[in-house]
């Protein structure tokens, strides 16, 4: 084998090596001066509703799914006694916190009392609101279920740090939004619309992990 053999070999092995291991290409990056939602994050524990295309309904927990027999301080309990209400949620899945009396910092309601505010406040609007836009296209926001609420919006606009700050001190000087009067609320979700992420920000222990501070 004369040297363009060897050459040509050794091309066509590099090849054969190339064509065997999958190629993933470099993630696109969202540009960081976008449009944010700043909303209250509230103390309670997650929870989610699935409603499959077939019409029909799970309840689960941050990591499990629950049962009224297997429960998550009740919320399987609740979403079975509003069944009928939350199947207008439509199919996919709802994420959302349940939060209240007995839950972590239990903001001041009493007597079992509980809620569950859903996390897409881009989707969804409160009954009684006017839908607003949410597409270029003029599709308009859904109305909630009367057994749900929302997380409070606390500022929407292009992302800014200083938007943050601004934001956890209201929650500072004026307390929760979601409970008017608790003045202890835990901090804000700062969810990036064009990198499809949220963060976290709490008035209390922020730089401390989440085993630590319990965030």
């Amino acid at each position: 084998m004369n040297i363009n053999d060897t050459t040509l070999g050794h091309e066509l092995l590099v090849s054969s090596n190339e064509a065997a291991v999958e190629f993933v290409d470099f993630p696109k990056m969202a540009r960081l001066s976008r449009e944010c939602v700043i909303s209250e994050k509230i103390d309670g524990t997650n929870a989610q509703i699935f409603i499959s295309d077939d019409g029909e309904m799970h309840v689960g927990s941050r990591s499990r799914w629950i049962t009224v027999k297997e429960d998550n301080h009740g919320f399987a309990r609740w979403a079975s006694q509003h069944r009928d209400e939350l199947m207008s949620l439509g199919p996919g899945r709802h994420f959302g916190e349940w939060w209240g009396s007995g839950i972590q910092r239990g903001y001041g309601l009493t007597k079992g009392e509980k809620r569950f505010s859903l996390f897409n406040v881009v989707r969804w609007c409160l009954p009684g609101e006017t839908p607003k836009s949410i597409t270029a296209a003029g599709k308009l926001q859904e109305v909630l279920p009367p057994c749900c609420s929302l997380v409070p919006v606390l500022y929407r606009g292009v992302f800014t740090s200083d938007a943050c700050d601004q934001a956890l001190e209201v929650l500072r000087a004026h307390g929760s939004q979601a409970s008017p009067g608790f003045m202890k609320p835990e901090g804000i979700v700062c969810f990036h619309l064009a990198a499809n992420c949220g963060f976290k920000k709490t008035l209390e222990k922020d730089d401390l992990p989440k085993t630590v501070s319990g965030a």
